[in-house]
């Protein structure tokens, strides 16, 4: 079931503590598959599987800055590099989220990168799109 985020209102879905197992792309289709997706309802939180989907990126515009260690300590220590390059050098790594925020056609995950045998660092998500974003929750 497919349920797109209208920019101008509340988020649908929340992704604290979700970690993004898998980016995609292809077409101009960003896909990110967090292990999770959480609703929160007046009957409490409900938990989902399922894809966040995001039509028309530019994925030249698309980066992620990582961090060398999981405090900020004032200035910037570590790398930036864009999406596409990410997708390639940490196709094993889990991404975190911590807090997530959504700027009009800009949309910024903060969280950890996980990588396995090492401890987790900080990392900022940016990703940019035109078009439409889905939360597809499988039912």
């Amino acid at each position: 079931m497919d349920f797109t985020q209208d920019r101008k209102s509340n988020i649908l879905f929340g992704l604290h503590d979700s970690r993004i197992k898998k980016i995609h792309f292809q077409n101009g289709v960003l896909t990110l598959e967090p292990h999770k997706l959480f609703q929160y309802t007046e009957e409490g939180e409900k938990v989902y599987s399922g894809k966040l989907v995001f039509f028309d990126t530019d994925l030249e515009e698309c980066n992620i800055l990582i961090f060398d260690r999981t405090v900020y300590e004032g200035e910037f220590s570590g790398k930036a590099i864009g999406l596409k390059e990410y997708m390639k050098e940490y196709a094993h790594a889990e991404f975190e989220i911590l807090t997530e925020g959504y700027f009009g056609y800009s949309t910024t995950y903060t969280g950890w990168l996980w990588e396995k045998g090492k401890e987790p660092v900080s990392a900022i998500l940016y990703i940019w799109n035109s078009g439409d974003m889905v939360y597809r929750i499988d039912c």
